[in-house]
């Protein structure tokens, strides 16, 4: 959970106020609570995420009351901040909620809209009180400003009808302010250029190449991020780019090309789709299992987690006996849920260290690649265009260099074979550096990985000897687990657990 009080900047420490609450819920609660925090500072409001351990002191599941989930924990959070700030006072209530007026996002005065609207219908009664008079004028007010925004329009004298994806369209523009706000903070670095947000979908660029300059939570119940990208036409951008695995985030310097993706639904949705539309828009792991009685249970079951996902999202139903309800778009609707997640781009990552690292590096760099850097001038185009010319002088001097300035395919695989020689001489963890061949089997613990100039390795390790593999995303999720990998000419496939039989 995200604890996020309203004035949590004027409470300094954060972390008492954070066991003080977890005390007390442990009291209301009548049992001990395994729980982690941590506080965040990275956006304008202060706040702490709290995770905490499904089970109670005994061992049993921590089953927690839906009226203390959705209602008790704010209240003992509000009287804890309370008796440390002391209560808020009239004027500053009014100031707080006066502010929400005019702005371009989703507010408390939308929620209580939301809640009281039938039909997207609204109607102001006459009050009776002077704070129901102070409220309904604030209504009044922001039923205006949301007419100024065409997302509301006038329907008699007291009455008010608000447009369809009147909250999404809300929500929208207070994300677009945040990502605004995100480009401000990442350009104190006197940074001079144009600021623009990368949106696939409106955007008449549809790829970027350029520098990391930083990332940061977009949404972090989600854990979507974004990226800040310098890019060779010297414009800094904000880039969503959806869930990642940790681990697996391009480092600030590091060169990324982005390239926008077309709404497009998992292989998994158009099998789940097929087998519902043979049974009046059902799909269960019986009716998977009927439909194709070759499907392996595991294989089923990553059909239903998909499913889960998605009914999380709101996008299906499932019922008591555990089949799900697939709405007649579902396709469609798939295929958005897949693009908000991955933030509809695709992230390479070109080089894994920045410019200045790859100048004089013995090793095929991202430098040696580029041929287009003289139309380079501003921004980090120009500092790349800098770094090439600077590494063509560097492979002349070291006698690198071929007729046209480049490496050549030989001398592309000499500085690589250095490289990782070199790169496994400086391992920490001691042991025998095993090369991998094409075709070899290798078992043992995924450590770390290792940023290069060829490219990031990971670092496969067991009792007295270790070898280097081209590093993939998906290895990060297996951290600290034992793999068996297999170096194959597209790269390495690899598999949980050690294999049987005859290996290297």
């Amino acid at each position: 959970m995200i604890v996020s009080p309203e004035d949590a900047d004027q409470l300094g420490d954060l972390k008492q106020n954070t066991r003080t609450l977890m005390a007390q819920m442990e009291k209301d609660l009548g049992t001990k609570l395994d729980w982690v925090a941590v506080d965040h500072y990275n956006t304008g409001h202060p706040h702490t995420h709290i995770v905490i351990r499904g089970k109670d002191a005994r061992g049993k599941d921590l089953v927690i009351a839906r009226e203390y989930l959705t209602k008790g924990m704010r209240q003992r959070a509000s009287d804890i901040v309370t008796e440390h700030l002391g209560p808020r006072r009239d004027l500053e209530i009014a100031q707080s909620q006066a502010k929400e007026v005019d702005a371009d996002r989703f507010t408390h005065i939308d929620q209580r809209l939301a809640q009281d609207t039938k039909d997207n219908l609204v109607q102001l009664e006459r009050p009776d009180t002077a704070h129901g008079r102070f409220e309904q004028t604030l209504t009044r007010r922001r039923l205006q400003h949301l007419e100024k925004l065409q997302l509301a329009e006038q329907n008699g004298a007291s009455g008010w009808r608000l447009k369809n994806g009147w909250k999404d369209a809300l929500q929208a523009m207070g994300r677009k302010g945040d990502k605004i706000r995100e480009l401000a903070a990442a350009s104190r670095d006197d940074f001079q250029g144009p600021r623009a947000i990368f949106e696939p979908s409106v955007s008449m660029r549809k790829s970027i190449l350029g520098r990391v300059v930083s990332d940061g939570p977009e949404n972090e119940l989600q854990d979507r991020r974004y990226l800040i990208v310098d890019d060779v036409d010297g414009t800094r951008w904000h880039v969503s780019i959806g869930s990642r695995v940790p681990g697996t985030l391009p480092p600030p310097d590091a060169i990324v090309e982005v390239t926008a993706l077309p709404p497009k639904a998992r292989r998994a949705d158009h099998i789940i789709a097929r087998i519902a539309a043979l049974n009046d828009g059902l799909y269960s792991d019986d009716l998977h299992a009927d439909t194709d009685p070759t499907a392996r249970t595991e294989y089923r079951r990553a059909h239903v987690r998909r499913l889960e996902a998605l009914r999380r999202a709101g996008i299906v139903n499932r019922d008591g006996d555990g089949q799900f309800h697939l709405p007649s778009d579902y396709l469609d609707r798939a295929a958005i849920f897949e693009a908000t997640r991955n933030g509809s781009v695709q992230l390479k990552v070109k080089s894994w260290i920045g410019l200045s690292d790859q100048v004089e590096r013995h090793a095929p760099t991202w430098l040696d690649d580029v041929s287009s850097a003289d139309n380079w001038r501003s921004g980090f185009g120009n500092d790349a265009a800098k770094a090439k010319a600077a590494r063509i002088r560097f492979l002349h001097d070291q006698g690198w260099a071929a007729p046209d300035g480049g490496l050549d395919a030989d001398q592309r695989q000499q500085l690589a074979t250095n490289e990782l020689t070199r790169a496994a001489q400086a391992h920490s963890g001691g042991g025998a550096y095993v090369p991998l061949p094409e075709g070899a089997e290798f078992d043992g613990v995924y450590e770390r990985s290792i940023n290069l100039a060829q490219g990031r390795f990971a670092v496969i390790a067991k009792s007295k000897e270790f070898t280097l593999v081209p590093w993939r995303p998906e290895l990060e999720r297996n951290r600290g687990a034992t793999l068996t990998v297999r170096k194959t000419a597209g790269g390495i496939d690899w598999t949980v657990g050690k294999s049987r039989g005859i290996g290297r």
